[in-house]
């Protein structure tokens, strides 16, 4: 096993940059892992044929030799999340019937990551359309935990943070509506960053002032997920609510001066239950905060009516879905979950009253947190509320003994930040008893995303959680 696969995408970039490496060793060495671990743990599909991704590889060591200009990803292989266009590969989004469905062109988020040099490989398997923090579906089954082959890898970017698990993927792009960054990104002892509304492109055509969804980046380190997040962000104007901050200023330093960062603890956001193995490896994240200079206090923002606006602004949207689909794909239905199908009729029986309700509290929500971050600098919290489970259950429908009522209630816990809008990042923050990764979810002040980074880089410095890497030697071939 090459030492290249566990190297920084930071440090492999800048020996690319060097010519201390070609991008053909690297490719060549990351290929060898996927060959190795992919069979037992699905955490790509579509791959590209190996001799094909070498002449990428090529092309990319020419183009340094010649004295090309060459952007911060240079020669790293990628391998974008299943539900977004990448030029050549299938758009399958984990559906049977969209199999060959071959995209013409590149999504904005994959444009900006070829222009910055990444190598495209293949793609990251998930659940289908994405929803359920569970990656499995009909066309290419379940993603494995590497940590315990038995449990899930969560989702909808599961595929993604297994890859980089297991050393197969330096870095790799999500998207997060629900907690699809995060919640994998926790049970893989990953980094997953949930950017700030209109941080990086953004195309659907539904919910550009409500939205609930946006990409990011997925990491081995917090500083991997900035240099990824560089060369997402950045104004783009087809979306009304980008930002105009460019994405060059996310490769400024990490490191700072912690001291007086004023910090807020909640457990379970006073409202939902959680595992009591995560809340006991959290709470020794605590001191950690306090011994780098930050004073930590137990506090939550109001978000009591949160999950309910979630719920109905999720609806709307695979209402949405499901109309393009009933247009365009004759026959869908007999294919889809039943999750969707409950989710789609949810959406259909809405009212225009409730879709109005929703934005009118989302608005209160928002007012009410400008007022909590006054105090305070960044919250804490857990970024799932349970660890991994098994991976022939298809969602948690209890915890503590309390019944989810929905398939998405057991993520309430990211959710409702993802109400707010405001960036969130998990970070990995130690194991369960039975070595289960368990991540810390930390919610950044409005726009806050820098500051954001660099919290959750000096905890990750002086845990090194990240460190710890799964046994491979038993993974199945």
């Amino acid at each position: 096993m090459s030492d290249l696969i566990w190297e920084s995408a930071v440090s492999l970039a800048a020996r690319l940059r060097a010519k201390q490496v070609s991008a053909v060793e690297v490719l060549n060495a990351f290929y060898t892992q996927i060959e190795r671990m992919n069979p037992g743990l699905n955490a790509l599909v579509n791959l590209l044929d190996p001799a094909d991704a070498r002449r990428l590889a090529v092309k990319a060591d020419e183009s340094l030799a010649r004295g090309d200009e060459v952007g911060p990803l240079h020669g790293l292989p990628m391998a974008p999340k299943d539900l977004i266009d990448a030029r050549g590969f299938p758009t399958t989004s984990g559906f049977v019937p969209f199999a060959d469905r071959v995209a013409s062109r590149d999504c904005a988020l994959v444009s900006r990551q070829r222009r910055a040099g990444a190598i495209l490989i293949g793609k990251s398997n998930v659940p289908e359309f994405g929803l359920g923090s569970h990656t499995f579906n009909s066309l290419f089954g379940t993603t494995r935990n590497p940590y315990d082959l038995d449990k899930t890898a969560g989702g909808s970017s599961g595929g993604a943070a297994v890859a980089l698990a297991s050393g197969m993927l330096p870095i790799a792009d999500g998207s997060d509506m629900g907690g699809s960054l995060r919640n994998p990104a926790s049970f893989c002892n990953v980094v997953g960053l949930r950017p700030s509304a209109g941080r990086v492109p953004y195309e659907r055509d539904f919910g550009w002032f409500a939205r609930l969804s946006t990409s990011g980046p997925m990491a081995k380190t917090v500083a991997d997920a900035a240099l990824l997040l560089s060369a997402q962000a950045g104004p783009f104007p087809a979306d009304p609510l980008t930002l105009d901050v460019p994405g060059s200023d996310f490769r400024k330093p990490l490191e700072g001066d912690l001291s007086g960062v004023r910090l807020a603890w909640s457990p379970n956001l006073d409202l939902v239950p959680v595992d009591g193995r995560v809340t006991s490896v959290l709470e020794k994240s605590l001191p950690v905060f306090e011994q780098l200079g930050c004073t930590v206090a137990g506090a939550c923002p109001e978000l009591s009516e949160a999950m309910a606006v979630f719920q109905v602004q999720r609806a709307a949207g695979l209402a949405v879905l499901g109309d393009t689909l009933d247009r365009t794909e004759p026959g869908w239905r007999s294919h889809a979950k039943d999750t969707l199908m409950w989710n789609i009729e949810k959406g259909l029986a809405l009212s225009a009253r409730e879709l109005l309700a929703s934005e009118m509290i989302r608005t209160k929500i928002y007012h009410q947190l400008e007022n909590f971050f006054a105090d305070f600098d960044a919250l804490l919290l857990p970024a799932a509320q349970v660890p991994p489970f098994p991976a022939e259950q298809d969602w948690v429908r209890e915890i503590n003994g309390q019944p989810m009522e929905t398939y998405i209630d057991w993520m309430t816990i990211c959710c409702a930040i993802s109400v707010t809008g405001l960036p969130a990042i998990s970070v990995p923050a130690g194991f369960t008893d039975e070595g289960l990764p368990i991540g810390l979810q930390i919610v950044g002040k409005p726009r806050g995303d820098f500051e954001l980074l660099q919290l959750a880089h000096g905890f990750e410095q002086a845990t090194e959680h990240y460190r710890r890497k799964p046994d491979l030697s038993t993974t199945p071939v």
